[in-house]
């Protein structure tokens, strides 16, 4: 799914949204015209209308986001390149009943998405606190399975599900936590850092060199024809990662957007 997709799919939710509004509201007028006969009753419609109304804005708005994004993505040269060696990700989140997290190039492909791992036969029927790393063909690259309450642990592992280390969170006061990453060994291999109030997550290794960085409102200029939003989040990554630290430190994203926020 390209770019321009994602804001047509984001365009005809808000469309089906004002359409669901318009049923109760249909109701409420049919049976007061019909039954009650009350005037009063017709305010019950108010808030419906209006949800309808601003939904079906949104729509228009979206929609002609998506077609401005099109034209501009025939205009640009696809270099689409593998979610293991990118330097830059584009983080797109879509909170619905499925939450999902989409990733993406600069150049409007699509990398992958993240959302909650459903498995099969046996292990469908189980509560999951399991999410996995799909590419383009809805194939897993890697899975991260969530343990604890006070001590939040996010254990990484590879598409053969080999464990590859953990993301430890640990609360050390008032909306401050300490952000770890081990290995396989339980070797310390570094740490995330970052404030409570605004994203701008620092990912290092460990001495304390920078590696990494998921941050909002710093996407450049020269990405705004295809991504509009300024705020969209980028994530960075040294490109001499391999895969398998790659996806270790991805695990942030998981506290980032289906823990913390």
């Amino acid at each position: 799914m390209k770019i321009n997709e994602y804001y047509r799919d984001t365009a005809n939710m808000n469309l089906n949204g004002s359409i669901a509004a318009l049923v109760p509201t249909t109701i409420i007028i049919v049976g007061n015209l019909s039954v009650l006969k009350q005037r009063e009753i017709m305010l019950f419609v108010l808030p419906f209308m209006i949800y309808s109304l601003i939904s079906f804005q949104v729509y228009l708005f979206r929609m002609n986001q998506s077609i401005s994004i099109k034209r501009n993505m025939n205009t640009s040269r696809d270099i689409s390149t593998s979610i293991f060696n990118a330097q830059h990700l584009l983080i797109l989140y879509r909170n619905s009943q499925s939450s999902r997290l989409f990733i993406y190039f600069p150049n409007g492909h699509m990398a992958g998405h993240i959302k909650k791992f459903r498995g099969t036969g046996i292990e469908r029927l189980k509560p999951s606190r399991t999410y996995a790393l799909y590419n383009i063909e809805d194939q897993v690259l890697g899975y991260f399975k969530l343990k604890g309450r006070k001590v939040i642990k996010i254990n990484v592992f590879d598409r053969n599900r080999l464990y590859l280390g953990r993301f430890e969170k640990r609360n050390i006061g008032f909306r401050k936590a300490k952000k770890e990453l081990f290995d396989r060994n339980g070797r310390f291999i570094g740490e995330v850092e970052g404030s409570s109030f605004f994203m701008d997550e620092l990912v290092y290794d460990r001495g304390l060199k920078e590696v990494g960085r998921l941050r909002r409102g710093w996407m450049p200029i020269e990405w705004s024809p295809l991504f509009p939003e300024p705020n969209t989040p980028v994530l960075s990554l040294t490109e001499d990662f391999s895969e398998q630290d790659r996806l270790l430190r991805m695990s942030l994203l998981i506290n980032e957007y289906f823990i913390e926020r």
